[in-house]
């Protein structure tokens, strides 16, 4: 039977197993013998910081190559903004109020992974509650696969039950995973959210603003909440950013609202990503 490999050196796995097999002594239990790729206590060293991010850019980006990813529309919010019908449980009344915005991430995802031909446009969020959850649930209630990028956190970061499997990813960096949520965005829709979606929404923005990624749709739902948190026209009416710079997004507040601007946008259909990637 011909060899299937690439080459015809022994590959990582076999010796990996093979390792696992030799002989007990004080000098196959020591640390130092292990091998290097297979030593969890060496790959956390501090010093290997630098490998560590390499790996963390590099799985998801095997994994979603070979699932034929080619294009995201994004969903960031936030991760306590209940369902309309748990509304009830909210801590405060405002988040009870924006349960509205939990139903309108699930229609838009469906609406958006039904045309979608499973490669293009794929829906991808943080994979965690709230918002979030919304998102992938929408997905997967349209017969559609959908990506959940979460994070190792004290809180909240378990993976929701609608991500697909096969496309949920946990991060430890939030650097990579930011750039992960950007590298096959199309469209970047944004939810009330707290301090994760606002650090989301802004350094998406600053890339965008700042030409390091081609410009997107960039969508915040809800007017009411997005100026009363964030006084846009004072940022521009003190020069800290130009008035150019309030075009680079938009207000909408429902979820077909949010559709026909994707579909009336004229580089929707482009893959955006950061150059150099």
């Amino acid at each position: 039977m011909q060899d299937e490999r690439p080459h015809p050196l022994s590959d990582a796995h076999s010796d990996r197993e093979t390792a696992s097999h030799v002989p007990d002594t004080p000098q196959t239990r020591a640390p130092s013998y292990r091998l290097a790729f297979a030593d969890a206590d060496f790959l956390c060293r501090d010093e290997l910081r630098p490998v560590r991010l390499q790996l963390e850019l590099l799985k998801p980006e095997l994994a979603l190559d070979e699932h034929g990813i080619e294009s995201t529309v994004v969903l960031f919010g936030g991760a306590r903004i209940p369902e309309p019908a748990k509304k009830k449980t909210a801590r405060t009344q405002t988040l009870a109020d924006l349960s509205s915005f939990y139903d309108e991430a699930r229609k838009f995802a469906q609406i958006v992974t039904k045309a979608s031909d499973g490669k293009k446009n794929v829906i991808v969020t943080g994979g965690g509650p709230g918002v979030m959850e919304a998102g992938n649930r929408g997905a997967m209630e349209a017969g559609g696969r959908s990506i959940g990028l979460n994070i190792v956190l004290p809180h909240e970061q378990a993976p929701n039950e609608y991500v697909s499997p096969d496309l949920c990813f946990n991060f430890h960096y939030f650097a990579i995973r930011k750039m992960h949520f950007l590298m096959r965005a199309r469209a970047i829709c944004v939810f009330p959210g707290g301090f994760g979606t606002l650090d989301e929404l802004f350094e998406a923005l600053t890339l965008i603003q700042t030409g390091r990624m081609q410009r997107v749709p960039f969508l915040l739902f809800g007017r009411a909440f997005w100026e009363s948190i964030i006084n846009w026209d004072a940022l521009s009416d003190a020069g800290t950013i130009s008035a150019d710079d309030l075009d680079l997004f938009q207000f909408v507040e429902t979820a077909e609202e949010a559709v026909e601007v994707l579909d009336n946008w004229k580089d929707y259909s482009r893959r955006a990503e950061i150059p150099g990637r």
